[in-house]
């Protein structure tokens, strides 16, 4: 997996650069800023981004615009100091997959950037039920959810993999469940998020939860 670091500060970055590469994590690019990141991105083509949320010239939310709007297949994973962060939830809105603690013990860093590799969200029980406050409360998204036939126009496939991931299962194993490939999962995950015109799997969960096809409790 090929990982790019954005932060501002250069100990951070080599720091936590030095800490990936020792456990085989391919780090292929690091910048300062957004704008910087987005240059460098377009030539490296990274499978995952670690992005700070403040940064000069241009934060993490605008680069995580940017970048989303040229790149959406990138997962962009933020870093944050606390979960209380109000600029959090906008950046999941936005198109980011979860975030990470610049505070955690490298085991404990480790272990959820395996999670990401394996296709789950680092996405705490507290910020998921922040996704679904705010799933009911833009208009948009209230209106899909509100529509009868809104979960009817998945298939009885696409039900069953939404519920699982729901339920906090990764791409693989949702595929050993259900005896499909990884790849057949991810596809299927790309087709709900169109079918129901939702922008990242976070809402694709949050969407679950509020159909009932999981309890929110369970992420």
């Amino acid at each position: 997996m090929r990982v790019m670091l954005v932060d501002d500060h250069a100990l951070f970055r080599e720091g936590m650069a030095s800490l990936l590469s020792a456990h085989d994590f391919m780090v292929v690019g690091m910048a300062g800023d957004g704008f910087e990141a987005l240059e460098i991105v377009r030539q490296v083509k990274p499978d995952v981004i670690l992005m700070d949320i403040y940064m000069p010239k241009c934060d993490g939310l605008l680069a995580t615009r940017l970048i989303k709007a040229e790149m959406p297949q990138i997962i962009i994973v933020m870093l944050t100091a606390s979960e209380e962060d109000e600029k959090l939830l906008e950046a999941i809105k936005i198109g980011a997959c979860g975030y990470l603690f610049k505070k955690l013990q490298p085991k404990d860093l480790l272990e959820l950037f395996s999670s990401i590799k394996q296709g789950e969200s680092p996405l705490t029980p507290g910020m998921m039920q922040k996704v679904l406050m705010d799933f009911h409360g833009e208009s948009e998204l209230s209106e899909a959810s509100a529509k009868p036939q809104a979960r009817s126009e998945l298939t009885p496939r696409q039900e069953a993999i939404l519920s699982l991931v729901a339920s906090g299962q990764t791409y693989r194993q949702v595929g050993e469940t259900l005896r499909f490939s990884e790849r057949t999962i991810k596809h299927e995950i790309k087709q709900i998020l169109e079918t129901l015109q939702l922008k990242n799997r976070s809402q694709a969960i949050a969407y679950a939860v509020s159909q009932g096809l999981t309890d929110p409790q369970t992420e």
